[in-house]
């Protein structure tokens, strides 16, 4: 995506806030199409699931932010661009071998993967019990860096180094989606996982 579409995304973004009088967390959804035009999906009045994305590229805790909405304390932001890129990756107790069927149980073993440019987001620890009747989401794993190319290869080793035991997770699926060179190349549209085979 070039610099002048994020732009002019964003102008859409904030003309469609401005316009409701939001005022508030959110995000603005857009699909591209492949002759680069765009077109508004929906807008979700809230703190996505992504956010981490968003916190880390323009250096902004957006959750700190919410609460001080809530308080009735204006928002103290500003207009950011990104600066860095940032991946995230949803750490799931599900089997991506057996269409990513949810694996409830016990976590036995558990090493998070750490240093620079690594963001774990979690509530599970060894020995905690993933239920079955809620989300199967164990972590948000998010890296960031200067290049998308050296997210992704930071992405990796942080996937490698990712230590669950007990339940099945989508660590493996997420290891080679980083080694799939149309995934690297930026070359995938949202029919990629159609065509994306799990070795």
């Amino acid at each position: 995506m070039t610099h002048e579409l994020r732009e002019r995304m964003g102008e859409a973004a904030i003309k469609a806030a401005m316009a409701v009088k939001y005022e508030g967390v959110g995000t603005v959804e857009f699909l591209v199409d492949k002759h680069r035009n765009f077109y508004f999906m929906e807008m979700n009045t809230r703190l996505q699931v992504e956010h981490p994305i968003t916190e880390e590229v323009i250096n902004y805790d957006l959750i700190k932010e919410q609460i001080k909405i809530a308080a009735g304390i204006p928002i103290s932001g500003a207009n950011y661009y990104p600066a860095l890129h940032a991946i995230e990756c949803r750490i799931n107790a599900e089997d991506p071998y057996n269409n990513f069927r949810p694996c409830p149980g016990k976590i036995t073993n558990l090493h998070v993967p750490g240093g620079h440019g690594v963001r774990v987001d979690s509530h599970v620890y060894a020995g905690y019990t993933i239920p079955s009747n809620y989300d199967s989401m164990i972590s948000k794993l998010i890296t960031i860096a200067q290049t998308r190319e050296e997210a992704i290869n930071t992405m990796e080793r942080a996937l490698s180094e990712y230590v669950i035991e007990g339940v099945k997770t989508t660590i493996p699926f997420h290891v080679q989606l980083m080694q799939n060179p149309d995934f690297r190349k930026g070359n995938y549209t949202t029919k990629f996982m159609e065509s994306f085979k799990l070795l």
